[in-house]
């Protein structure tokens, strides 16, 4: 191996793979995760607004009387303002995912910082109110996002489910979602198909398992909580 190329693995392992191992492994530091966690199920949605999954999920949430957690884009939540608002004023909370989905592990600590202030003001723009909670894509971060944690708390997940694939359909996210689940647990969805990797159709087959799980909570008495509403607990 090269001089060259262990010096690129020396960097990466410090610029980000020793940070983000950290983040996942350990509910410290601000970092809301694995860590301790009080009874009741955070449901969190990664990636959107999206104009045609979006609304279907929160009509759904209505239906079930569920407050969740978007962790949203800015880009989008400047393209589609009025599903920021319509999530305003059904009760969820709005966190942000960056401005666009990029890993931090490929940008400077300045253009993450970018992306952080542009989506924070585009929320604030829309609804008055300035977000904290960040999710960053993948969950992946550099070491110089430690620094965040002064100004943001950030939110991982203890659940995923891979549903940003259409293979095995709503079958295979229900199954993934009931055979995992805990009362403590964060669950990471997504209500957009657009970004890379994802399949642009699997927001339908997370609606569909979604709605089928969301009844089997509801017979088991299953208690749902937003993701600052289950922090105030800890």
């Amino acid at each position: 191996m090269s001089k060259l190329v262990v010096s690129i693995l020396i960097v990466l392992l410090v610029y980000t793979i020793l940070p983000t191992l950290m983040v996942r492994s350990m509910g410290r530091f601000g970092v809301y995760g694995r860590g301790k966690r009080t009874n009741g199920i955070a449901l969190t949605f990664d990636d959107g607004p999206d104009p045609e999954y979006t609304p279907q999920l929160l009509d759904l949430l209505q239906t079930f009387q569920i407050k969740s957690t978007f962790f949203v884009l800015g880009s989008k939540a400047e393209k589609y303002p009025e599903l920021i608002v319509r999530m305003h004023k059904e009760g969820h909370l709005i966190g942000i995912h960056n401005y666009e989905h990029w890993a931090n592990a490929l940008m400077t600590p300045k253009k993450v910082r970018r992306q952080l202030d542009d989506s924070v003001t585009a929320i604030e723009n829309i609804i008055g109110v300035k977000p904290v909670y960040y999710r960053p894509p993948w969950g992946i971060i550099n070491i110089f996002d430690l620094l965040l944690l002064k100004r943001f708390r950030l939110v991982l997940w203890s659940l995923m489910v891979r549903d940003w694939s259409s293979r095995g359909g709503k079958e295979r996210i229900k199954y993934r979602l009931q055979k995992n689940l805990k009362h403590t647990d964060i669950i990471v969805l997504h209500d957009s198909g657009q970004t890379f990797g994802a399949d642009h159709n699997a927001p339908m087959y997370m609606l569909e398992a979604l709605g089928e799980f969301l009844e089997e909570c509801t017979r088991r008495g299953f208690t749902f909580l937003r993701v600052d509403k289950k922090l105030d607990k800890v």
